[in-house]
């Protein structure tokens, strides 16, 4: 959520008491720590009152400063779901923001969102493209696509697909290296994937697929680990490495050429994690929020299948 115009001086003051520690506090607000001291400072004497109790290691709030904090943060949050309402209700019904990660929104919606278009000329759909969760009560977004458990209090969530992981490469790289025909000869190019657990689930990796290949001895020591799944898509895309990667992201980029599967063994994601659809439970007969929903669960069914 942006910030709202006006709050500084609240948002500095319960940052300062969350993190009680000015450096940590300045880093999530993008100021220096001196400005941080500086306007707690001010706010301090503006109120002739003492919020924190300072040493050369630490910060804590006094008795005057807890009340303070915990006000200030409940300001903040009634004023920002207050915005937020007013945001949407300024948009009118005429309008759907649909907030989803980039990858998912580049590789998947995009591809598939002129039949919607089509389908509802009367919804102009807006994207909010962020990997952060939202709030429905505090960001301006209507429905989301997450991926997850699906347990989301107090939010409607629908299961869209199941997904495979395989290996991708750029048809340039297989035709510059050694031919690919069972899975050892993977072991002459640089693999990559990405490194994500929650919840006990460990992301499929190099290990469990050459595993899965009947490669006992793989030494995984030259696999090359990223942080997201476009950075690794990116990674295959240039050329630079075989990755494994979810086959409805890559699906369009295998299609038209752009990436290639050397050997057909895949792996299923844990049965527990997949994207879902969610939206507020109170929101699910809007008109819009129940056409999106039948739109995108339709094409679902099809990557499904």
């Amino acid at each position: 959520m942006h910030p709202i115009p006006g709050t500084r001086a609240l948002r500095t003051l319960e940052a300062a008491g969350r993190h009680l520690n000015f450096t940590r506090a300045a880093d999530e607000l993008g100021l220096t720590p001196a400005a941080v001291s500086y306007q707690i400072k001010e706010i301090e004497d503006q109120l002739g009152l003492v919020l924190f109790t300072r040493t050369s290691r630490s910060i804590r709030p006094t008795k005057a400063g807890e009340l303070v904090l915990e006000a200030s943060a409940e300001a903040l949050d009634v004023l920002g779901r207050a915005v937020a309402r007013a945001r949407r209700m300024e948009r009118g019904a005429s309008q759907l923001k649909v907030s989803a990660d980039a990858q998912f929104a580049a590789k998947w919606l995009m591809r598939r969102v002129d039949s919607f278009r089509e389908a509802h000329p009367d919804i102009e759909l807006r994207f909010d493209v962020s990997s952060d969760l939202r709030d429905f009560e505090q960001d301006d977004v209507d429905v989301a696509v997450r991926f997850g458990a699906g347990k989301y209090a107090g939010l409607a969530a629908h299961r869209l697909f199941d997904d495979v992981l395989g290996p991708v490469c750029s048809p340039t790289l297989l035709r510059s290296g050694p031919p690919i025909s069972e899975p050892r000869d993977l072991l002459n190019y640089t693999l990559a994937h990405i490194e994500w657990s929650r919840q006990g689930i460990t992301w499929p990796n190099w290990p469990m697929w050459m595993a899965a290949a009947g490669i006992d001895d793989f030494d995984d020591s030259r696999t090359v680990v990223f942080g997201t799944s476009s950075e690794l898509l990116q990674a295959a895309l240039e050329g630079s490495a075989v990755v494994l990667a979810e086959s409805a992201m890559v699906a369009g980029d295998l299609a038209e050429g752009r990436l290639v599967q050397p050997l057909e063994l895949s792996l299923r994601l844990a049965p527990e994690f997949a994207y879902f659809l969610v939206y507020p439970q109170g929101a699910a007969d809007d008109p819009r929020i129940a056409a999106f929903r039948e739109w995108i669960l339709a094409e679902a069914a099809k990557t499904q299948a």
